[in-house]
């Protein structure tokens, strides 16, 4: 048996030799071992002018599986290195829903050259499919899929798949429809194989069928492939028509674009849908500075409360070391609970009735948390603050303690609340809860806490008032 681990079993200058030499056979033996994915990642790493060489030596059905797999800017090179004759062969070897995703990525010379060479059923699809919103299982589905009749045989309906499988994305889900494309029901391969030749398909199918509108949310549709462990997904319109499926690639692709989108915004950066050695140092720039500049603008609400209490810290110096400690403790208990209800959010498992739900858990676990770092912080200000490094006078190792582990516990209940609050509050309102991850709630918990602390301050320490 093979290695199935070996990726890439050649180099770059083998490549060029075997090239050089024309040995093309042994060249395409080589590439015939490993996977699409791998090939097109060989290609990306090759000199532009080698990967149309290497491309036409693959078989159709291959060579189209590694076109998909490859970045846009590599796709480009190819059509432009392609013949109409090779551009419309290798159409018909994609599916719908590829192609439609390739001319969304493309420049509009490239996509009139596509749509130019695609064939005029197939340009009519496509122009639909493009019209549906780009967050919508519509804009993902391929309309590529099995469609049988309830009164056909077992016999009759493996000669239909016969036919059509090899246009067919997915052929282990089929999907049984009327006379007006109304979906009634669905029946897997396994269970066509196992059941008589002469029984009919409406004895056999499933009629519970879970399936989607076209202007579903594709977040949602993901949730959905994720709960049922679907292979495919049928959408409808609201008429309860069947217009597409949507198959776990593609679901795959969704949660993947969500997760890194939902990074982003939590990290108080706007999304890029191209990799970071890709992306030009302006346009990371352009991602990074709005938030930057709106984060800049808020945090100055920090320096406004600091300023304003500038006499109590002056009466009492020694309140001003623990003013980082406190405010980064807070931001991270904010963000510990922001980021967990995110996901909640995001995975279907929270939704907005549930608030009351999850304010009283994250009551619970704050006054937990802050027991134990009050606690903590009391020993540590006592023996290392006082008794080894001496940084407070016997006075303040009194009270300075008091003030500090008082204003912690305050601080880590309210960052929980707002932590678990807002990006539900966000959902509810139509925003997008992961812009109200760290950044945001770390800056709103760091006014929080200053407050606070100087409130509680003034009430413990005479002459702070």
């Amino acid at each position: 048996m093979e290695d199935s681990t070996v990726t890439c079993p050649i180099s770059e200058k083998e490549a060029k030799e075997l090239i050089r030499e024309k040995k093309f056979s042994e060249l395409r033996g080589i590439l015939l071992r490993m996977y699409p994915a791998d090939i097109a990642e060989f290609f990306e790493q090759l000199d532009r002018e080698l990967c149309p060489i290497l491309y036409r030596i693959l078989p159709k059905e291959l060579a189209a599986e590694v076109f998909v797999e490859m970045d846009p800017d590599f796709q480009q090179i190819l059509i432009s290195a392609f013949s109409d004759y090779e551009l419309r062969q290798m159409l018909d070897e994609l599916y719908l829903d590829d192609t439609v995703d390739l001319i969304e990525e493309m420049p509009a010379n490239v996509v009139s050259r596509i749509l130019k060479n695609s064939s005029p059923e197939d340009r009519k699809t496509i122009n639909e499919l493009l019209q549906y919103p780009d967050d919508s299982a519509g804009s993902i589905m391929t309309t590529e899929y099995v469609s049988l009749k309830q009164d056909m045989t077992v016999d009759a309906a493996f000669e239909l798949i016969r036919r059509v499988a090899i246009d067919k994305e997915t052929i282990y889900n089929c999907y049984v429809t009327d006379a007006n494309r109304k979906l009634i029901g669905i029946i897997t391969a396994k269970t066509l194989m196992i059941s008589p030749r002469d029984t009919k398909i409406a004895d056999i199918m499933e009629h519970n069928v879970i399936s989607v509108r076209t202007l579903t949310d594709k977040e949602e549709v993901a949730i959905l492939f994720s709960k049922y462990s679907f292979l495919a997904l049928p959408v409808v319109d609201n008429e309860n028509r069947m217009v597409g499926i949507i198959t776990v690639d593609d679901a795959i692709d969704v949660m993947h674009d969500e997760a890194e989108e939902d990074f982003a915004k939590m990290a108080a950066i706007t999304p890029s849908e191209t990799t970071y050695l890709k992306t030009s140092v302006f346009s990371i720039y352009k991602a990074r500075i709005p938030w930057l500049m709106i984060l800049m603008i808020s945090a100055t609400f920090t320096g406004i409360i600091i300023s304003s209490f500038e006499a109590a810290l002056s009466a009492c110096i020694a309140l001003n070391a623990f003013i980082p400690m406190l405010m980064d403790t807070g931001g991270n208990s904010g963000s510990q609970a922001s980021v967990t209800v995110i996901r909640g959010l995001s995975l279907g498992e929270i939704s907005f009735s549930d608030i009351m739900r999850v304010v009283w858990k994250e009551a619970r676990v704050a006054i937990l948390c802050s027991v134990s770092l009050m606690a903590l912080t009391y020993l540590k200000i006592y023996l290392l603050d006082y008794l080894l490094l001496h940084s407070l006078t016997a006075d303040e190792a009194l009270i300075v303690p008091l003030v500090v582990c008082f204003t912690l516990g305050v601080t880590v209940i309210a960052a929980k609340l707002i932590g678990c609050t807002l990006p539900i509050l966000a959902k509810k309102i139509g925003f997008d809860p992961a812009v109200m991850a760290s950044p945001f709630i770390t800056t709103i918990v760091d006014a929080v806490s200053l407050i606070c602390y100087f409130a509680i301050a003034a009430s413990m320490i005479p002459g702070l008032a």
